[in-house]
């Protein structure tokens, strides 16, 4: 069974550099998930910086923007998985769902996150998971607004519940809210 890590935060708060290099101090394979889109030519500089970031230690860098569960079943050959990030996942997965106009519900949230727990509870190494925490401002004034920060609520908790470890990230600085096993 993997040791699964949450890793969280606000925006540049420091969680993704701090969850790279908790995997870099980790031995063997290293393989990144990202599930970021280029979406735009800001985006596309932030991207190649990470990965350029990412170059000096060899990572392996595969990008999934909506099947993780599917992905991760389907790598082979590392023992540390750093997906970056769930916050993108979910906002995926609400655009495609709005595109076939179909609903993307809380439920469906908690089915689709165990589904990627269960792979991740059938692989061996670590999985680290970079998330944000976007419930700690205003409510949002639209539906949509509020059912995406409520989905990644709910999926932070579903992974936090399983997790080995969570940590929350604030101005560079970890706060280890959960510790578990030791890899």
């Amino acid at each position: 069974m993997a040791r699964i890590i949450l890793i969280t935060g606000g925006t540049r708060s420091g969680k993704s550099e701090y969850a790279r290099k908790t995997a870099e101090a980790l031995p063997g394979a290293r393989v990144f998930v990202a599930t970021c889109v280029a979406s735009d030519e800001e985006m596309s500089q932030r991207i190649k910086k990470h990965q350029q970031e990412r170059l000096k230690a060899n990572w392996d860098t595969i990008e999934e923007p909506l099947q993780l569960a599917d992905k991760l079943r389907s790598i082979q050959g590392f023992n540390v998985f750093l997906v970056d990030c769930l916050t993108l996942w979910i906002s995926n997965l609400l655009y495609q769902a709005h595109k076939r106009e179909s609903a993307f519900s809380e439920t469906d949230m908690i089915d689709t996150t165990n589904e990627l727990l269960d792979v991740c509870s059938a692989a061996t190494g670590t999985v680290i998971f970079v998330t944000n925490e976007v419930g700690l401002g205003i409510v949002p004034e639209n539906n949509l607004s509020r059912l995406y920060r409520d989905l990644v609520g709910r999926c932070n908790q579903v992974v936090a519940e399983r997790a080995d470890e969570v940590i929350m990230v604030a101005c560079g600085l970890p706060l280890n809210l959960k510790r578990g096993k030791q890899e």
